[in-house]
């Protein structure tokens, strides 16, 4: 291939990878309110005196609050600077996109990086994609969406809540199609619980990603099984919460209960929680990390 050709071909899918690319251009409409400001420099004040009659639109993110004002770097013209404009909004925040609404005191959302950062105490709320699944609901200091993608993430202090889990952690990093939530912590660990009337089920480790849909999660880095009075440690683990069990792999791995005086280890232990019963797993097993895998880029 000559250079004329390479040239020619590189150009055609940069053309295509625009084309196709999501806009990150705001668009800011008002319900019975106002715009005021400068005109050609801005910044542009929009003011209702509906809850939620200022609107902004940005790819598939919907935003409603009673003001914003959008705002060009200095010495450039509105016009021109779009692409690299921040908007504010304040009043009471809303967020909606498909299946998700977030609610917090304000946002803020820069077109350069595509992410809108609304401010906490934030919650979000999303519906399930099919009957008989169950919402999820994030209570966080902070949440940013990502318009390029679905994918939000929270900070500070995060509680996720999936039917009767509940996951605790720094952060949370979100798939909100997926389901795929990743949880992390920079000290510490993650706690994530399953509620059960005859005690509850908790699992710590420093990373813990999970399936929001189907129920399934990995927890890496070294993880802790507590089972009632039975209690089992290993490097990492799966768990399927439809089957109840859990299999733990270590160097090796090790359950006890000291109360009833039982021990066991092994390189992978299965752990069933509906049974209270600890095996040593004589199959072979690889963890799923595929199955877990992040889209974005960092994975």
């Amino acid at each position: 291939m000559n250079r004329k050709s390479y040239l020619i071909i590189l150009l055609a899918l940069l053309v295509l990878a625009l084309a196709t690319a999501p806009s990150r251009i705001i668009k800011i409409s008002y319900l019975e309110g106002k715009r005021s400001g400068n005109l050609r420099y801005g910044p542009w004040i929009y003011e209702s005196s509906k809850p939620d009659g200022i609107i902004g639109t940005v790819g598939d993110l919907e935003i409603r609050a009673r003001k914003a004002v959008l705002e060009a770097p200095e010495g450039k013209s509105m016009q021109e600077a779009e692409g690299e404009r921040k908007a504010t909004f304040e009043g009471g925040v809303t967020v909606l996109r498909g299946r998700l609404t977030a609610k917090g005191p304000s946002l803020t959302y820069s077109e350069r990086t595509g992410l809108g950062v609304l401010s906490g105490p934030a919650k979000m709320h999303q519906e399930p994609a099919k009957e008989g699944q169950d919402p999820v609901d994030v209570e966080s200091q902070q949440m940013s969406f990502n318009v390029d993608t679905d994918i939000s993430t929270s900070i500070g202090n995060v509680k996720l809540t999936n039917g009767n889990q509940q996951g605790f952690a720094d952060s949370v990093y979100y798939e909100e199609e997926r389901g795929l939530a990743v949880f992390t912590m920079k000290k510490g660990r993650v706690k994530l619980v399953r509620k059960r009337e005859n005690g509850d089920l908790i699992i710590y480790a420093p990373e813990v990603r999970s399936l929001t849909k189907t129920k399934k999660l990995i927890a890496t880095g070294g993880v802790e099984l507590v089972d009632g009075d039975l209690v089992t440690r290993g490097d990492a683990l799966y768990y399927d919460d439809e089957t109840g069990e859990a299999i733990v792999i270590g160097k090796p791995a090790r359950s006890s209960n000291e109360k009833e005086g039982f021990k066991i280890s092994g390189g992978t232990l299965l752990h069933n929680v509906k049974k209270h019963r600890v095996q040593v797993y004589r199959k072979g097993f690889k963890m799923p990390l595929e199955e877990f895998k992040k889209v974005a880029s960092e994975d």
